[in-house]
């Protein structure tokens, strides 16, 4: 058995017949209030199903401008700041094994704003619903460089939701 036949269906089924044993409730800046949106986490036998749906992302002034965006794990508790940050609290990256970035265990793939809204999904076994119950998903205001040390130079952190139990 290939691998496409064994995970596609399993993702399928997850995505169709489940609920989330966890998700975080996105919302944007006071910079960027239109940001809404959820990341939801569902197990599997494979790992986890990651699933992001987002509205009220930013929207370019031209086609070459910015509508890629970074999505992290960060290992804070809440989605609060100051002034300069307003998500400051939301933490660093979540990296439990102090890996090198992008080997972080919050490190996602970006998500591609179309007209201002973005849906992605990714099956990763960088961690499980425990590790990172309570923890903060983050949307940047940039890409992800997949470079640069400690946290890719993905920009502001624009949007932000706590990772809770359903």
């Amino acid at each position: 058995m290939n691998i496409n036949s064994k995970i596609m269906p399993e993702i399928a089924e997850i995505i169709l017949n489940s609920t989330p044993a966890a998700i975080a409730e996105i919302h944007g800046s006071s910079e960027y209030p239109d940001i809404v949106g959820s990341t939801a986490f569902y197990p599997g036998e494979e790992g986890v199903l990651v699933v992001t749906a987002v509205t009220g992302l930013p929207v370019p002034e031209s086609e070459c401008d910015g509508t890629v965006h970074a999505l992290h794990i960060h290992n804070g508790s809440e989605c609060s700041g100051n002034a300069a940050d307003p998500f400051a609290n939301a933490g660093e990256h979540y990296n439990p094994n102090n890996c090198p970035h992008p080997q972080h265990a919050g490190d996602l793939p970006p998500i591609f704003a179309n007209h201002g809204s973005a849906w992605n999904a990714v099956l990763t076994d960088r961690f499980g619903i425990d590790d990172i119950l309570g923890k903060t998903v983050i949307i940047h205001s940039s890409y992800d460089d997949f470079q640069t040390q400690p946290s890719g130079n993905s920009g502001a952190k624009i949007a932000c939701g706590v990772i809770r139990p359903m």
